[in-house]
C-alpha cells in the first residue's frame, strides 16, 4: 500500500509536467484555451497605455494516421487610451488564424508544422487594419530533458480590403527557449518580433515568463505572469516595460 501510495502522486506528477511540456509546443495535440492579458505603455507623446486580453483557442485535428491539422486562432480584446492621441478605444481586434499540417510523430527528434495563415479584419473601426490578408506560416521545435526550443514565423499580405487602409506587408518571428520542471513549472523567454515592410520598422518585445500547471478536480490549468521589454519598437509605438498574465485551460484527450 505504502509503494502504491508513493507511485501514484509521482505518476500525477509526470503527467502534469507532460502537459506542461506540451503547452511549450505550438502544434501539440492538445486542445487549449489560453487568455492571454498584456499591458503596454509609453504610446506616442502622451505616454498612452494599452491593455490586450488574446483569446487563443488551440484545437488539433487528427486528417489521417500520420497527420494532424492544428487551428490557432487570435483574437483580441482590446482596451486603450491615447495610444491615438487624446482618445480612447475599445473592442475587438482582427483576428489571426494559423492552420498547420503536422506529423503527429517528430522527424529525428523535430518537431514542425507549415501551412496558411490569415488576418480576418473582425475589428471594430477604430481597432482594425482594414484589411484582409494572408500568407504562409511555419513552426519548428525539439524537445529534450524538460527543454523547448523552436521558432515560430509568418508573413502575411494584405490582398483585399478598405481603399483608405494601409496596405500589410508582414514578418512575425517568434524565436522561443523554454523549461519545464518535474513538478510542472515552466520558464520562457522569446522575442515576438514584427518587421513591417510597407514602413520599414521593426517591433521587438522581449518576454520572459513562469507559469505552472494545477488541477481543478480533474481540470488542467495553467497559470502564468511575466514581464516584457521593448526593446525596439516603431515611431509612436510602446517602450520600456510592460507585463503579461495568463490562464490556460487545457483539454487532454481521455480526460
Amino acid at each position: 500500500m505504502g509503494f502504491l501510495a508513493f507511485v501514484a502522486p509521482a505518476a500525477a506528477q509526470d503527467a502534469d509536467a507532460d502537459l506542461a511540456k506540451q503547452l511549450s509546443n505550438p502544434v501539440a495535440s492538445l486542445i487549449s484555451v489560453p487568455f492571454q492579458y498584456n499591458w503596454n505603455q509609453g504610446y506616442g507623446d502622451q505616454d498612452g497605455t494599452q491593455n490586450l486580453i488574446n483569446i487563443q483557442p488551440v484545437i488539433p485535428i487528427s486528417i489521417s494516421d500520420d497527420w494532424n491539422l492544428i487551428s490557432r486562432t487570435i483574437l483580441p480584446v482590446i482596451w486603450q487610451d491615447d495610444v491615438v492621441p487624446g482618445s480612447s478605444q475599445a473592442g475587438i481586434g482582427d483576428i489571426t488564424q494559423s492552420l498547420f499540417f503536422s506529423p503527429k510523430e517528430p522527424w529525428n527528434g523535430i518537431i514542425w508544422g507549415v501551412g496558411p495563415v490569415f488576418y480576418l479584419p473582425t475589428g471594430t473601426d477604430d481597432l482594425s487594419a482594414g484589411k484582409w490578408g494572408a500568407g504562409p506560416t511555419a513552426v519548428v521545435l525539439t524537445q529534450k530533458n524538460g527543454w523547448t526550443v523552436g521558432a515560430l514565423a509568418n508573413h502575411i499580405w494584405s490582398f483585399a480590403g478598405k481603399d483608405d487602409a494601409a496596405d500589410i506587408s508582414s514578418t512575425f518571428m517568434q524565436p522561443f527557449l523554454s523549461y519545464t520542471t518535474p513538478d510542472a513549472w515552466s520558464f520562457t523567454l522569446n522575442t515576438e518580433s514584427t518587421y513591417n515592410w510597407e514602413t520599414d520598422e521593426w517591433s521587438v518585445p522581449i518576454n520572459f515568463m513562469v507559469a505552472k500547471l494545477v488541477k481543478f478536480g480533474k481540470q488542467p490549468v495553467q497559470f502564468q505572469v511575466g514581464a516584457r521589454y521593448w526593446a525596439v519598437s516603431p515611431d509612436n509605438g510602446p517602450e520600456g516595460w510592460g507585463a503579461r498574465a495568463a490562464v490556460t485551460f487545457l483539454f487532454p484527450a481521455g480526460r
